[in-house]
């Protein structure tokens, strides 16, 4: 099975992280003795992804020195750059829209996420919808849960206003065709929530509910958390064959 291209959402400031983030993208904060995003590239290459598109804005030249085109993960990376100004996680994708010429997967910058990449793919293809939503049955537990499910759908998505009925957490990784962001601008600033909340509104938003927890370096208790997993077993989290 083809894997679908993976955009990794690496232009924000990271500003929770100062100051280790003064000089340097969030991608490149070392854990487990590398920077972040080679465990990210690590880890979907053991999944079976060969292409990825990184976008990039603050300090995201840095991430591109590091990376380069992606040989040495074995991987083809391409990136998009925001510009002089950010473009927000929805308006970064709607940049890279050119680079894509089939559905593709969006995660989060800071996200690191051992989950059947294939098995969501096989979901989202048996449907027509534009959108696909991961989720994990957070219930509070690691972090604010902001997705309420019903029935298998997704009735309410909202990361800034809470409700009791929300059990469920956006896990960070989303599933699109073109068409989800085609009403999208080129270069003007856009949310990916946005996106996600017309989905939901207009009924087409698909829900695969993730099994296995989320580990992030978003704050400083999920870096440290990782850190000290990734150090003390760098390998548990990729797929064996």
């Amino acid at each position: 099975m083809n894997l679908y291209p993976v955009v990794i959402l690496a232009g924000g400031l990271a500003t929770r992280l100062r100051p280790i983030t003064e000089k340097i993208p969030k991608a490149l904060v070392e854990l487990g003795g590398q920077p972040f995003i080679a465990h990210q590239l690590h880890l979907l290459r053991s999944y079976g992804i060969e292409r990825i598109v990184i976008s990039a804005w603050y300090r995201g030249e840095m991430i591109r020195d590091y990376v380069g085109d992606g040989k040495r993960f074995e991987m083809e990376v391409e990136y998009a750059f925001d510009g002089e100004s950010p473009l927000g996680t929805g308006g970064a994708v709607r940049r890279a829209l050119n680079l894509l010429d089939m559905p593709f997967f969006v995660l989060y910058g800071d996200s690191y996420l051992p989950c059947d990449y294939a098995d969501i793919q096989a979901f989202f293809d048996r449907s027509f919808e534009p959108g696909l939503m991961t989720v994990y049955h957070n219930q509070g537990e690691w972090d604010t849960s902001n997705v309420e499910l019903k029935n298998g759908q997704i009735v309410h998505y909202d990361k800034k206003v809470h409700t009791p009925r929300m059990e469920y957490i956006d896990y960070g990784l989303g599933l699109f065709r073109h068409q989800a962001f085609v009403h999208l601008t080129e270069g003007q600033p856009a949310d990916l929530a946005e996106i996600y909340q017309k989905l939901v509104t207009e009924h087409k938003l698909l829900a695969y509910e993730v099994k296995q927890r989320f580990y992030e370096i978003g704050t400083f208790e999920g870096l440290r958390e990782l850190d000290e997993l990734l150090t003390r077993a760098p390998d548990q989290f990729l797929r064996k064959e």
